[in-house]
């Protein structure tokens, strides 16, 4: 199946145990992509953060601040000539969007100086896909993955993260964003819904919210 995409730097995004992850690997193979996976398990904070939010919030997030940072500098400002597409399972704008929930208000401030001056480098995607679940869909995935440090993650605080997703994607003025809802179903390469995902992605698409159900 030939497929030609309008978009050469795909982001997909999505609540924690959503499957952005998994998404992404697929989509990079079937288009043959160059991958970007976040290495959230490097951050040595991350753990500690599930445990005692209050206390390792700042750490946690300059962390995924630094290290997004470097990873989306280090290809996309070298242009592989074998790839033609680029798909990542974040954008760069997530550390604000999870700053601003984790840290208090004076935090957030010099949080928010930092990601400015490193931000302005840093290109946004061409397209942002939205992998949208219920949070009682998040929290069977979380339970199910086994990550140890996950599982007191509650509804409440997938609520809010969701919320602060949803405000983003209202003052996002530069970027097609693709709400994807596939209800309670997992995508697969063979997949009816990976398909008609790979069918609207050919689509051209304004700037803004467009809501994909699957």
């Amino acid at each position: 199946m030939k497929i030609s995409i309008p978009y050469n730097y795909i982001a997909i995004e999505g609540n924690i145990g959503a499957g952005k992850t998994t998404l992404t690997k697929m989509l990079a193979k079937q288009i043959n992509g160059k991958i970007i996976l976040e290495q959230f398990e490097e951050n040595p904070f991350l753990p500690l953060f599930y445990e005692d939010q209050e206390r390792y919030a700042f750490p946690v997030e300059l962390f995924f601040l630094t290290e997004r940072h470097k990873q989306l500098r280090e290809v996309l400002m070298k242009p592989d000539l074998f790839f033609q597409y680029y798909v990542a399972d974040y954008i760069f704008f997530k550390t604000l969007l999870f700053a601003k929930n984790n840290l208090n208000e004076q935090e957030y401030v010099l949080f928010r100086r930092i990601f400015d001056a490193l931000q302005s480098n840093i290109p946004k995607p061409d397209i942002l896909l939205y992998l949208h679940r219920s949070p009682e869909i998040l929290l069977n995935n979380i339970s199910n993955r086994g990550r140890n440090y996950e599982q007191n993650i509650g509804k409440e605080y997938l609520v809010q993260v969701q919320k602060a997703y949803f405000d983003y994607f209202k003052a996002e003025q530069d970027v097609p964003i693709l709400i994807i809802n596939p209800g309670e179903q997992n995508f697969s390469p063979d997949s009816q819904n990976f398909l008609q995902l790979i069918e609207a992605l050919e689509k051209s698409y304004d700037a803004g919210m467009h809501i994909i159900d699957l």
